[in-house]
């Protein structure tokens, strides 16, 4: 199955995509410029949490599909969100605990469509990732799912930590990975659970952290000292599934 990225190109068109209510991820902006129209954008950008690139007049003709760019093209999702409920929904109909992934900030594209691909073969029941400073649902993602982003719903929130204050409330509890926590099979994680996996550099941010119950530390004997993002989310989930099926 093909994805393809949907690009607008030129300010008018981009100005109206937002004003439309269309999901853009991403925007190239043409670095200096700061004229009425591109002023407009960027705040546009700003409110609704898309990424913005500012790049040379150069890179974004490489980019270019019509060759009419006018300083700005913006890139939409491959794939409509979903909404946290939908994630609710998804588990009550199969009349399981809630088990949700949420994705503190990933920004490797190949890293993301990993992490849904694993989502969707633990049976998790959803994916949750923030507005700012990640990847969003780009067709590099929708191909490293390897088709997973059809059958796994992924929202977008403004808030990581309000969002999971609001899912305590419905029962869940949350562990992160963290190297300095307690060793994973040491700790119960039964029940309606969001794993929380962090950056790819820094890990899970201080105010997410402090949001979880627990902190799952994978064992490691290797002279390196970490795992890739997605490799760990897989290793934790795998024993959250453990634990379900026991």
């Amino acid at each position: 199955m093909a994805y393809e990225e949907s690009y607008i190109e030129g300010r008018n068109a981009v100005i109206e995509a937002f004003r439309s209510g269309k999901t853009i991820d991403k925007l190239y902006i043409l670095d200096g410029c700061q004229d009425g129209p591109m002023s407009t954008i960027r705040r546009e950008a700003k409110k609704h949490g898309s990424l913005m690139k500012f790049v040379t007049k150069e890179r974004l003709d490489q980019i270019s599909q019509t060759g009419k760019h006018q300083g700005v093209i913006a890139v939409c999702a491959a794939y409509t969100y979903a909404e946290v409920d939908d994630i609710l929904e998804a588990a009550r109909q199969k009349g399981e605990d809630p088990f949700i992934f949420i994705l503190d900030g990933i920004e490797d594209p190949h890293n993301l469509g990993a992490i849904i691909r694993t989502a969707n073969l633990a049976g998790a029941h959803g994916v949750i990732i923030p507005k700012n400073r990640a990847v969003g649902l780009t067709a590099t993602v929708a191909r490293t799912s390897a088709g997973a982003l059809n059958y796994t719903p992924v929202a977008k929130v403004t808030n990581l930590g309000k969002t999971m204050e609001e899912l305590k409330k419905e029962g869940l509890w949350f562990v992160c990975a963290d190297m300095d926590g307690t060793r994973m099979y040491d700790l119960n994680l039964k029940g309606p659970i969001g794993l929380v996996i962090g950056n790819e550099g820094e890990g899970v941010s201080r105010l997410v952290k402090e949001t979880c119950d627990m902190t799952a530390a994978i064992p490691m004997k290797g002279d390196i000292d970490s795992l890739n993002a997605s490799v760990a989310a897989g290793v934790l989930a795998y024993e959250i599934v453990r634990q379900r099926m026991n």
